[in-house]
């Protein structure tokens, strides 16, 4: 099963990155996209940012996320 999530990007090095999702760091490569910000939300799928989101869209999605992790008992 593969999993995409969004996470904000909280660093930039070139075509490289940080981005966080729930206080947990992760490295990121951005070479496929353009025009991304610090604070920008993506799609990140296997270390890869896919595409950038509305972060609207990117809350409503996490929310979702920490929803069902409530509803499965195994929120931290």
């Amino acid at each position: 099963m593969c999993l995409s999530v969004p996470m904000r990007v909280t660093e930039i090095q070139g075509h490289s990155g940080q981005a966080d999702i729930g206080g947990v760091s992760r490295h990121i490569d951005l070479r496929f996209l353009e025009d991304v910000s610090i604070g920008d939300y993506v799609i990140v799928h296997a270390g890869f940012a896919l595409q950038k989101l509305d972060p609207r869209e990117a809350e409503e999605t996490l929310a979702l996320l920490r929803k069902m992790l409530e509803h499965d008992g195994t929120s931290r």
